[in-house]
């Protein structure tokens, strides 16, 4: 699944940079469409979900949890992620499939991106929640 998954990123230029770019600077509606319809296939699915009283595998029904209240956890986490997407002009999915096409230059993004989680884990306890 990973490797299609790769390949669609590439195919559909979700792992492209300048399409990236694109989309910042508000030049080009590629990558909006992408995104939208990922929403909209998550919110379908989220729905079919919780409509269907689906269960896993081992006959677990499959519950989604609600959102937790409040403003800053969000603005903050998307914030971040936003400058870290803005300056490496690409989002974390994309790093393992850019470095399966070769370019190397994703071990840095990777290895960044990595550390921000490890500091994160550090510091849970500290952060507002």
């Amino acid at each position: 699944m990973g490797v299609y998954f790769g390949v669609i990123l590439v195919k559909s230029e979700a792992a492209s940079w300048y399409r990236i770019q694109e989309m910042f600077r508000f030049e080009a509606f590629h990558m909006f469409g992408l995104i939208g319809s990922a929403v909209l296939t998550g919110m379908l699915t989220t729905w079919l979900l919780r409509r269907s009283g689906a269960r896993s595998l081992d006959g677990q029904t499959i519950t989604v949890a609600p959102k937790e209240r409040g403003w800053t956890r969000y603005v903050l986490g998307g914030a971040t992620f936003g400058v870290g997407w803005g300056l490496a002009g690409v989002c974390p999915g994309p790093v393992f499939t850019l470095l399966g096409a070769g370019v190397w230059p994703m071990l840095v993004v990777l290895g960044f991106a990595l550390l921000g989680t490890w500091l994160y884990g550090a510091l849970r306890e500290h952060l507002p929640h």
